[in-house]
Order: C-alpha cells, then structure tokens, then sequence
C-alpha cells in the first residue's frame, strides 16, 4: 500500500514539471540574464532564504563557486546567513537586509529563495537590495506573496504556481540547476550530450 503512495509523489512531482516547463522558461532565462549580467560587470551573487529555502540557497551558491555539470572559474556567489545567531542579533527580522547593506553594491543580484513569499525578513531584503540599487530574482511558489509584490518591472520572480510545500521546492531544485546550466551555455557554449 505505502508503494502506491511512493509511486504517486513521483507520478504528482513529475505532473508539475511537465506543467511549468513552459511557463517557467522565459523567466528562468531572464534569470540567467540577471546573474550573467552581474557577475560579467563584476558584481556578485548574494543568496539566501528563510527556514529550509536556505538550504536551497546554499546549494545554489556551491553550484555557481563550485561549478556545475562543467569545469569553470568560479563565480562571486556568498550565501547569506539566516541563522539562529544572526537572528538573535537583529530580532527585528532585520539579519539579511543587514548583510545586504554591508555587503551589496550596484550591480550585484540578490536570490531570494521562499515557499511562499510571505517572510517578512525576505522583504526587508528586497528593500535593502533596492536602496544598493541591486537588481532582485525571487524564486517562490504558491502566488509569491509579499515578496513577489515587493519586487520591481526590472527584477525577475520565478514563480511555481502551485500550493503544495515539497512539489515547490522540487521545482525550484529544477530551476536552481536550469539557472547554472543557463549560465554555463552562455560562458563556455553549448555542451555535447553526455
């Protein structure tokens, strides 16, 4: 009986992705662009993300220093701390837009990584990005929330429209690998299939 089940998390996961594939591509390629665009001018990435989206942004940040499916410099990409310790600090919700002024300058993209858009500290974030005159990409799920209203014509949100928490994040693990295989193709060509 749990196998039944099992197979029907796959049947539903691979439903979506087949569902937003198309929707998804031209902002993902804007995406591409965005970060393109900052770190050949430059700037850097910083990413981060709330709860368990943090995970996901430090994943995208070993992805774009590390490398993706292809050898490659590295690119400036630093994870934004979301931890206990920073925010015990700023209990305001204030510990990214913090970083953000610290750290940000014109030219560098800001990745916020959410479920659902409605963490006020991702806000604050975007506004902080916006007063370094930093260009934002969202990746969210469900309708975007408050974070997705937050964000500017220039900015770039990647919205999985979907309501479910684990079906959202297994997109946005698809996207974050469709980003760093965006950018490699732009940087080093088109690869041969494996």
């Amino acid at each position: 009986m749990l196998d039944l089940r099992i197979q029907q998390h796959f049947i539903d996961s691979a439903d979506l992705h087949y569902q937003v594939a198309e929707t998804l591509a031209k902002p993902v390629d804007a995406a591409v662009q965005a970060v393109l665009a900052s770190v050949t001018g430059g700037g850097k990435v910083l990413v981060g993300g709330m709860g368990s989206s943090s995970a996901l942004a430090q994943y995208l940040v070993n992805l774009l220093v590390g490398g993706f499916e292809r050898d490659r410099p590295g690119l400036a990409a630093v994870c934004l701390s979301s931890d206990a310790l920073m925010a015990t600090r700023w209990s305001d919700g204030q510990a990214l837009a913090k970083q953000i002024l610290a750290l940000g300058q014109t030219g560098d993209v800001l990745v916020l990584i959410s479920i659902d858009g409605s963490e006020a500290a991702l806000v604050q974030a975007v506004q902080a990005a916006h007063e370094r005159e930093m260009s934002v990409l969202a990746l969210t799920g469900h309708q975007g929330g408050a974070l997705g209203r937050q964000l500017r014509e220039t900015d770039v949100h990647v919205c999985v429209p979907h309501e479910r928490a684990a079906r959202i994040c297994e997109v946005q693990h698809l996207v974050l690998h469709c980003l760093c295989d965006g950018i490699d193709t732009q940087l080093l060509g088109e690869q041969e299939p494996l």
